[in-house]
């Protein structure tokens, strides 16, 4: 994690994939790199980091762009600032080779618990 503070530790995040959620990427920021003191996580799609490692891409909360020959900036936005952080790019191609393992790019859908998803939307009304 990049910090404006001089000589801050390195915080580790932990980069995290559930195959019944496929589109999805999360990413962990422990307590001591956030403002309230209680681990933090963000979400983002699978597509927009395979994509971000190569060419910018993103416009919102989540930013993710090419950072040198062998680094990729995740960049989060919030109201109270943005969190920057620096993942080697071989390791990270390494993470989404294993998320396509488990739900092979397109095949998504297949993992996907429509009735419950149905049911949380409505709330359990159904």
């Amino acid at each position: 994690m990049v910090a404006s503070a001089p000589r801050m530790e390195t915080l580790p995040a932990v980069l995290s994939y559930d195959r019944a959620d496929p589109f999805v990427i999360r990413m962990a920021f422990p307590a001591p790199a956030t403002l309230e003191g209680t681990e933090v996580f963000w979400e983002f799609s699978r597509e927009l980091l395979a994509e971000g490692m190569d060419v910018p891409a993103g416009v919102g909360d989540v930013r993710i762009r090419p950072f040198g020959y062998d680094r990729t900036v995740l960049e989060f936005h919030a109201a109270e600032g943005i969190a920057m952080v620096h993942v080697r790019t071989a390791d990270l191609r390494r993470f989404l080779r294993r998320t396509q393992q488990l739900v092979p790019v397109g095949a998504e859908h297949r993992f996907l618990d429509l009735d419950q998803s149905l049911t949380d939307l409505l709330d359990g009304s159904c």
